[in-house]
Parts: C-alpha cells; structure tokens; sequence
C-alpha cells in the first residue's frame, strides 16, 4: 500500500509542475527603485481605522452574505467623496463616464477598478477616477466589468477588451476617435490594465500611448517574496489573504485553476509571465509594506529588460491603493502629482514625435 500512495504522490507533483510550470523570477528582485519618504501624519490613523470598519463589516460573515458585506462597504467608500466631475451613466459597455470641468474628450481614460476580482466597482473607485480625470485633462471611463463568482475570470477580461476597442472610436457625446489613450487600473484591475496591454499589442489594435498601474497583482502564482514576507504590515491584504502563506504554493496553484478557471501561469491572469515587450510607457506605484511589492518590482524589472519603458515608483509605510483615501491622504496626493507629471511628459513626447 506505501509503494502506491508514494507513486500517487510522485504522479500529483509531476502533473502539478508539468501543468503550472513556474518559473524562477527570483533574477528581477533587488532593483534600485525610486521610494518616497512618508512622515508620521494623523491622517494615517484615520486611513487605519476606515480599514478596521472594512473588516468589522464583515465580521462574522461567510460566503456570500460576506461578499455582499464587502462590496457594500467598497462602494461607500465613494459615497462621500466630494467629486467636481460630471458623472454619466453607461449602458454598453457599462460602466460610468468622469468628466472634469473642461476635459479634452478626445483624450480617454479606460480605468479598471479593483476589488479581487469579486468587489468594487465605478462607484467605489470616484475618489481615483475624479483625480484622473483632472490631472490628465481627459475624460475617464470606469467600467464596470463582471465580477467573479457570478460569472467568469475571462468574462471581466474579455469586458476590459472590449470596452478600450470602444473607448478608440468612441467618446461621452457618441462616435469620436480617441486622440491620446490611457489604460489606468489598480490592484486586480492592475493586473487586468497589464494584461490588456499584451493583448492590444498581440491583436493589431492601436496602443495605448500610456499606462498606469497602482499596486498592481501581476502573478497568481504568490512566488514573489512579500507575498509573505509583508503580510504583517500590510494593514488591507495581510487579514484577508494572509492566511494563504500556510498553504503549499502547489495547493494554492490548483485551487486557483479550479475558482478562476485558467491556470495562475497564463499571463492573462498573471501578466508577469507573459511577453513583456514593445509595450507602451508605464508607471507603477507601490507600497513598502504592502504584499505586491515585487509583483510590481518584477513586472517592472522584466519589462525593461525586455526593453519597455516601464518604471515603478514606491512610498513608505502606505496601505494597499492608497490612492483611494484621497485627499485625505497627503501621500495619496503627491502620488496623483507623480501620474500628472508621468503623463504629461507622454504626452509632450506624442506631440514632439
């Protein structure tokens, strides 16, 4: 009987790492990256509790009266932001125009919310989508892409895809060609913002002349070292996904092939491990202590090594996506100036050209 359960075993390893192949992306880590110095404010008590009301919100919760919990909580986030842009529902692709005063509408924004792939939507992202819309002097498209378990990984993939073909030809007041376009998104709506760039390059569609990503998931496959390494400090991810680091990658690897139904290897789901050049110019924030670091360090260090112009900028001490918590946030004020100043030289570059 030992013989046969050693053999089941050995063929359970050798179909796993035959099936996922991960490779070591160890060679990326260690870059010398720009970081931002965070000095002690009180607003960074008050970030800290809005998480703790997060987690109170659900507490006690479980399957989809907790998932419910979640998104309602996500989406009061943008209840009480004091938003300065027009807000115009969309049908399809759904989702919801943000129009500053005196936008250019010929320049776009498609941003992708985040949420794990199974909360946030338009709504809860007003706080981000407002500022893009200011400081890039263009008119922003938050879609609202399907979310899992409703429906499937693909489907929300396949809803990013279609909604920038749209946005090319189509602006707020009908049909429109796109003049300057931005693909914008954070955390797993950072990771679907990479992946879309590879496959607007595979597929002959026009680039985007410029992207940004804000702490971006870029590999299902929770190789990179603060996947674990930072779940203590950080305050919004480490609670909620902590408790995967005591399980075996090789678990987590088949449990993911079986909830997003593609395997964590397939650079839809994990844009690191897909071909990383000839893409546009792109900007990259993360945080020290959060547990994407180096799913945005790799990225960045592959990409240039393949030769894309691809550089990440990361602050101190900051909370997962701390751009949300605008204004509240100096920190999350200095990193929408950083954006504005990325993007305004693409696009004296563009106009250069």
């Amino acid at each position: 009987m030992l013989w046969i359960l050693l053999a089941v075993i050995a063929l359970v390893v050798a179909t796993t790492f035959l099936l996922f192949r991960v490779h070591d992306l160890s060679q990326f880590d260690g870059g010398d990256w720009a970081v931002r110095e965070v000095a002690p404010n009180p607003a960074h008590d008050e970030v800290m509790a809005r998480i703790k009301d997060m987690g109170r919100a659900s507490r006690g919760l479980k399957g989809k009266a907790r998932l419910i919990a979640l998104r309602n909580h996500l989406d009061s986030l943008g209840e009480g932001v004091d938003v300065t842009s027009d807000i115009r529902h969309n049908d399809q692709p759904r989702g919801e125009w943000v129009i500053a005063p005196g936008a250019d509408t010929r320049r776009r924004v498609l941003y992708i919310h985040g949420g794990a792939w199974a909360a946030g939507s338009p709504r809860s992202h007003r706080a981000i989508t407002d500022r893009f819309s200011h400081l890039a002097n263009a008119a922003v498209f938050a879609l609202d892409y399907r979310l899992m378990p409703e429906h499937r990984f693909m489907d929300g993939i396949r809803d990013c895809r279609q909604a920038y073909t749209w946005l090319l030809n189509h602006g707020p007041e009908g049909e429109e060609k796109a003049e300057f376009m931005v693909v914008a998104g954070d955390s797993a709506g950072g990771s679907h913002t990479l992946s879309l760039l590879a496959w607007i390059r595979d597929n002959g569609v026009r680039q985007a002349d410029a992207a940004v990503a804000l702490s971006p998931s870029t590999d299902l496959t929770l190789t990179a070292p603060s996947n674990r390494d930072n779940i203590r400090t950080d305050a919004l991810l480490g609670p909620v996904f902590g408790g995967l680091s005591k399980i075996p990658l090789p678990v987590l690897w088949w449990g993911t092939l079986a909830a997003f139904r593609i395997s964590p290897t397939n650079p839809a789901a994990s844009p690191l491990r897909g071909n990383l050049n000839d893409l546009p110019p792109t900007l990259i924030h993360a945080s020290t202590t959060e547990m994407l670091l180096h799913n945005a360090t790799r990225y960045a260090a592959k990409a240039k090594a393949e030769g894309s112009p691809v550089e990440v900028h990361t602050w101190q001490n900051m909370v997962h996506v701390w751009h949300i918590f605008s204004p509240l946030l100096p920190e999350a004020e200095q990193a929408f100036d950083d954006i504005r100043d990325f993007l305004e030289q693409v696009s004296q570059s563009k106009r250069n050209d």
